[in-house]
């Protein structure tokens, strides 16, 4: 008898792989964790494909009640159903590290994650570096470790992948302060508001009309990166609901997405590429069919990416 760790993929209740759907069909238990992604459908209609009932495992469960998971999963087969691919969360790691502990034996089967799905916005996986998460910011908390993450890849001339917070079944700090069980609705980031976030947290840069084509164009043909981050000369891509069939991409610098409304991205889940040096003429053309302004695009590939056709 096993627990299985079982990826769902990125849309519906068809995205399971064949050997996930079998795990799920032959399991005792079957639990959905629901915290650290979404997928566009309720419940009822996994339960309904799968034909069997399934435990919502908030973050409570995953993280500090663990046991009641990997209760008798040496003695029956229990299934942890993730969004994306198990390990797209280190959460789903330390899950494995306690079923170690106890002895119960386990089988990860994988599928397709916004890691290897965000290949659609046309850059070369291999050309990404660190991932990073932006949460919401409150009156009182504005983390900012991740933003070094982002100038360590501007550095090196790599992609930059953003997944942005959501917020489900989140206690108020009040409500958190006095033991009550009770729950804010459901907050996802949106692309303009974690670009605004990022764009808080750094010092005015200079002008995009101050550098010049041949300042941009050094002989190694690569554009040095740009530290400040320049909104009005960095380009980024927007990917939302990915791998849905109402997948939603828009390009242009942070500026030019940060100015549109909401309804521009489509719904939920929200994520966005900051484009590193290491940028070439496929990419650029690839892109260029969601962009904002067509011509800023090319503009700021050739001047400050360096973009040779």
């Amino acid at each position: 008898m096993v627990l299985y760790l079982i990826g769902l993929g990125l849309h519906d209740e068809k995205d399971v792989t064949i050997r996930g759907l079998e795990a799920i069909k032959g399991s005792e238990r079957v639990y959905l964790e629901a915290y650290t992604s979404i997928l566009g459908i309720g419940k009822e209609r996994l339960e309904s494909f799968y034909g069997k009932d399934i435990i919502v495992a908030d973050r409570d469960m995953v993280e500090t009640d663990s046991d009641a998971i990997l209760k008798d999963a040496d003695k029956v087969d229990v299934a942890f159903l993730v969004v994306g691919d198990p390990f797209g969360a280190t959460t789903h790691a330390d899950l494995l590290l306690r079923a170690d502990d106890l002895e119960v034996p386990y089988v990860v089967i994988h599928n397709a994650s916004v890691m290897n799905a965000v290949g659609a916005l046309g850059l070369a996986l291999y050309n990404y570096g660190q991932t990073v998460s932006i949460p919401f910011f409150t009156d009182s908390w504005r983390p900012d470790s991740w933003l070094e993450r982002v100038r360590e890849n501007a550095r090196l001339g790599l992609h930059t992948l953003c997944l942005l917070d959501i917020k489900v079944k989140e206690q108020s700090e009040e409500n958190l302060a006095r033991g009550r069980k009770i729950y804010e609705p459901p907050r996802y980031m949106s692309v303009p508001c974690a670009i605004s976030q990022l764009l808080s947290l750094l010092p005015p840069s200079p002008s995009a009309s101050s550098s010049s084509s041949d300042d941009a164009a050094p002989a190694s043909g690569v554009a040095p990166a740009a530290d400040a981050l320049d909104p009005s000369t960095t380009l980024a891509i927007s990917a939302s609901r990915v791998g849905h069939p109402s997948q939603t991409f828009v390009s242009g610098t942070l500026s030019e997405l940060a100015a549109l409304d909401e309804d521009a991205f489509g719904g939920p889940l929200h994520s966005f590429v900051i484009v590193g040096r290491t940028f070439h003429a496929l990419e650029r053309d690839f892109a260029r069919r969601w962009a904002v302004d067509r011509d800023n695009w090319d503009r700021v590939s050739k001047e400050v990416y360096a973009v040779r056709d």
